[in-house]
């Protein structure tokens, strides 16, 4: 039977593929809350499994649209870390305790989002932060753990990198290329605990064209929008993803 037939389940997982989308499209963090919203559903693994083969289709997408607007610095510094968060990731799959790791994520962003928002209330410009790579790396490890668990990588990545200040499209781009492959990192991981059987497979094949247009969407919207806006919406998004993943761990 397909994973799409009961229309309560394709509701819930058309809103978490249309996050996802905006996601990829540029509102790095938002799709974080994809993978909880679908497993309302869907068994938590099954649910991450129909997500990730549409993510690396529309990361496609994404990298292709922001390939001129990137630092490869900070890629650099963050990746290796990355590889070294979904291979802890995959290795105590069995053994972390999901909700009690989404909480302390979903604490730890509320925390940075409203600290941001006021500290840059009413326009004040503040410095541009000037972290050394390390810290970088720390926080990549913390996304590739996350993001292997539970495609919730964008709220570490943001912590580190919304504060250097970077053009809006170069932290677009920057984000779009770490997740692309940050993503690939994953499939092994997948494959290796029998996470595509055919339903799945079927389920995130028909999601996908609409994924593909939600992200060409937001991609759009985001080429047109003024950066220190841009920089609002996301400290204003991660308040409300922190407070939603907080909420979840506590109620669960």
């Amino acid at each position: 039977m397909s994973l799409l037939a009961d229309p309560v389940t394709l509701a819930v997982l058309v809103a978490a593929v249309i996050l996802v989308g905006m996601a990829k499209g540029g509102l790095a963090g938002v799709g974080a809350l994809a993978t909880p919203l679908a497993a309302l559903v869907l068994p938590p693994a099954t649910a991450a499994a129909v997500l990730l083969p549409i993510l690396i289709v529309q990361d496609v997408i994404s990298v292709w649209a922001f390939r001129h607007t990137w630092d490869g610095w900070i890629i650099g510094w963050m990746l290796p870390g990355a590889a070294v968060g979904v291979a802890a990731g995959w290795f105590y799959a069995e053994r972390v305790n999901e909700a009690q790791l989404m909480m302390a994520l979903g604490a730890i962003t509320l925390a940075f989002g409203v600290y941001r928002l006021w500290v840059e209330r009413g326009g004040r410009v503040v410095a541009a932060s000037t972290s050394p790579g390390w810290v970088g790396t720390i926080f990549g490890g913390i996304m590739g753990l996350t993001s292997q668990i539970a495609h919730a990588g964008g709220p570490p990545f943001q912590m580190w990198v919304t504060p250097r200040k970077l053009p809006h499209l170069s932290f677009i781009g920057t984000s779009a290329i770490l997740f692309a492959i940050v993503n690939w990192m994953k499939v092994p991981a997948y494959l290796a605990l029998g996470a595509f059987p055919h339903e799945v497979i079927v389920a995130a094949l028909l999601l996908m064209p609409l994924a593909i247009v939600a992200t060409l969407l937001t991609v759009r919207w985001l080429k047109r929008i003024d950066g220190a806006r841009f920089y609002v919406i996301i400290y204003g998004l991660m308040v409300l993803l922190g407070a939603k993943l907080l909420w979840d761990g506590i109620a669960g």
